[in-house]
């Protein structure tokens, strides 16, 4: 059976980071877990983090990823020196990890994850997914995942990111440190149950630009025209712009089906735009059909706010009188109250938190701002961009005091 255990702090120094995180974890008592998972914004060295817990921590496996922000019990934190921790203790999962994912090669790689979860002890019911955040097909390896596992395994998780850049982000897997890699954590603990959703609060607007070319995960043409240069044109930006500039303001719209939008809350699922390539092709987060419509969009604070409020609603209904033992987050850096020149994410994570909070305490919670979101849509796994996504992990027959 499995516990798990939080920590998010800030220290600029590595070693003092580890420290403090496992501190707060772990109490007074000697940190041990048979799994640690870590996430750190883009200050931190995942390798000089990862020895400094391995030496507090021997034998314990570590799986780290970079990230713009992270959050957890203590909120968020969006310095270049925050760092958030899960542990992990008992029986009851099984770690898998690839390297050498892009676009072409997300279903295969999703096939290999998914065959190393088969070695569990028993059937993988949820499974925790990172990935590497740029030039990845993500519906590609989610499909890869549940070609072998099956479709009822339930996915969430993140993809790693930078400071929004769209430069390199990092995986860190037993101090190895990757920039096209991913892990999964296969939870097969016959005691836990899994529920995930999730909303951003963007509106589509103006006409959609249609892509008349695509290969895979890469656009080649919107409207008949080199599809970066008229990104950028849509956006009003100047040819010489990068994602640094794009991807604040430059979140897509696909449109969903009627069905889904109702779930959703929202006409439309996001993506963002990571890469591009020299020729001008778009490096997209998922496959992208020919025909495909795209929309610009424009950020609804007031709607953030309240499609939050209706997502907690809707998953503490489907749990009536039950906490969590731990959260799982993944989030965009867009969302929160735009003030003195950023957006600030207390509120936006205290109403999220306190729902699932019993007496007070947030249970476990572990999260990051990164380039994108694994959460279920429509009962089945989907892949989405700027948005919160949760998943609240239950132990079967527990409920609040």
């Amino acid at each position: 059976m499995l516990d798990f255990l939080s920590a998010n702090t800030r220290a600029v120094n590595a070693q003092r980071a580890a420290l403090e995180a496992l501190e707060m974890a772990f109490g007074t008592t000697t940190p041990h877990c048979e799994l640690l998972l870590l996430n750190a914004t883009v200050g931190h060295d995942l390798v000089a983090l990862t020895n400094h817990i391995t030496a507090q921590c021997p034998g314990t496996r570590v799986l780290a990823a970079s990230c713009a922000g992270v959050v957890g019990r203590e909120g968020p934190g969006e310095s270049m020196h925050d760092i958030a921790l899960m542990g992990v203790r008992g029986e009851g999962c099984t770690v898998a990890h690839i390297d050498g994912l892009f676009g072409s090669t997300s279903f295969a790689k999703g096939v290999e994850l998914g065959t190393q979860l088969l070695t569990s002890p028993q059937p993988v019911r949820m499974v925790y997914l990172l990935a590497s955040g740029i030039d990845i097909a993500n519906d590609q390896l989610i499909a890869g995942m549940e070609h072998v596992l099956g479709t009822e395994v339930v996915i969430f998780g993140a993809t790693s990111s930078d400071q929004m850049q769209g430069v390199a982000t990092f995986q860190a897997i037993d101090g190895a440190i990757h920039q096209h890699a991913a892990f999964a954590v296969g939870i097969w603990d016959p005691t836990l149950t899994v529920d995930t959703q999730a909303t951003h609060g963007f509106v589509a607007t103006g006409e959609p630009m249609v892509v008349t070319a695509a290969d895979g995960n890469r656009i080649i043409e919107l409207d008949g025209h080199p599809a970066w240069p008229t990104f950028l044109q849509r956006l009003g930006l100047p040819p010489t712009a990068t994602e640094a500039d794009t991807i604040p303001i430059g979140a897509l719209a696909e449109a969903l089906p009627a069905n889904l939008a109702a779930e959703y809350g929202n006409d439309h699922i996001l993506r963002v735009v990571t890469h591009h390539s020299l020729d001008g092709d778009i490096i997209y987060a998922t496959e992208c059909a020919v025909g495909t419509e795209l929309w610009l969009t424009v950020r609804d604070e007031d709607r953030i706010f309240r499609d939050m409020d209706r997502m907690m609603t809707a998953m503490t209904s489907r749990n009536p009188g039950r906490s969590p033992i731990a959260v799982f987050q993944a989030d965009c850096l867009a969302r929160g109250r735009r003030l003195f020149n950023r957006v600030m994410k207390e509120e936006l994570v205290h109403r999220m938190q306190q729902p699932f909070a019993s007496d007070g305490v947030v249970p476990p919670w572990f999260g990051m701002y990164g380039f994108g979101e694994y959460a279920q849509l429509g009962g089945r796994n989907a892949y989405h961009n700027y948005t919160t996504s949760l998943a609240a992990l239950y132990r079967t027959g527990e409920t609040s005091s």
